[in-house]
């Protein structure tokens, strides 16, 4: 079975994350890492791919050089290889370019089962997934917490409002995984040093066989028009008990349409 897993790298969680008021994406001058989501989804491939003898794992990811880390790391953790999508045409774009230059990679690869993270943490948009399982013409199931893959046949829980349902589908197929799916693994020394000799190929738009004007901010779908700084935290409300603590606060909670 050939599996794939997108990976991303995404400003650090736990800085200060900010948009650039003058290119109006997101601020990436700051420390960089893997994106959390997407480390529990490389786990969830290596444990499909455990469960399947003669499975392997291809990462993929798109972005700037820097972005080779986020290889780099899912090839210590025991992907298999890695496929780099890089092109100064690229930057800037939004859910629609992307989904359009990572189908672009994959297709040929004809890949049994694409796994992704339910959103990155960054854009937020959620939207990748279904737009590049559209793109490749497979089958999606999307916010799964539990994966297996058995017989040709992918199975697992999907999150609802609700709680969830049981869903399975035919492979090919792409799934995207919660944060529920699996913890991920720590690479030991040996595995960090035999990431390093294991295949990386990097592609750009002109083998993806995409146009310049298809991609990049420029030309994107969508456009952010404008952006306005977080306030800064406001004081907080003291509340002294002399007896009419209990109005105070539900007073506070109604003005703030909280109850």
């Amino acid at each position: 079975m050939k599996i794939a897993v997108l990976v991303k790298e995404v400003p650090d969680t736990w800085g200060d994350r900010k948009i650039d008021p003058a290119t109006k994406r997101v601020d990436r001058s700051g420390d960089l890492v893997i994106d959390e989501i997407n480390e529990k989804a490389v786990e969830a491939a290596l444990l499909v791919k455990e469960a399947n003898p003669g499975s392997d794992v291809t990462v993929v990811t798109m972005g700037p050089s820097a972005s080779l880390d986020a290889i780099r790391k899912s090839l210590a953790m025991g992907a298999d290889a890695g496929i780099h999508i890089i092109d100064d045409g690229l930057a800037g774009s939004d859910a629609s370019q992307t989904s359009a230059a990572l189908a672009a990679a994959l297709a040929p690869q004809a890949f049994d089962l694409v796994i992704t993270g339910n959103e990155s943490t960054d854009g937020r948009t959620a939207a990748v997934p279904a737009m590049l399982a559209e793109r490749l013409g497979i089958a999606q199931l999307t916010f799964l917490r539990t994966l297996e893959v058995s017989s040709g046949t992918v199975t697992g829980e999907r999150m609802t409002e609700d709680g969830h349902v049981d869903v399975s589908a035919a492979l090919p197929a792409l799934v995207s995984v919660t944060e529920q799916i699996a913890e991920a693994r720590y690479p030991n020394f040996k595995s960090i040093m035999a990431a390093k000799k294991k295949p990386v190929e990097t592609v750009g738009l002109a083998g993806l066989g995409l146009e310049p004007g298809e991609t990049g901010g420029a030309n994107s779908w969508s456009v952010v028009e404008s952006v306005t700084p977080r306030p800064p935290r406001a004081g907080g409300t003291v509340v002294k008990d002399d007896g009419t603590a209990g109005t105070q606060i539900a007073e506070f909670l109604a003005a703030a349409k909280l109850i």
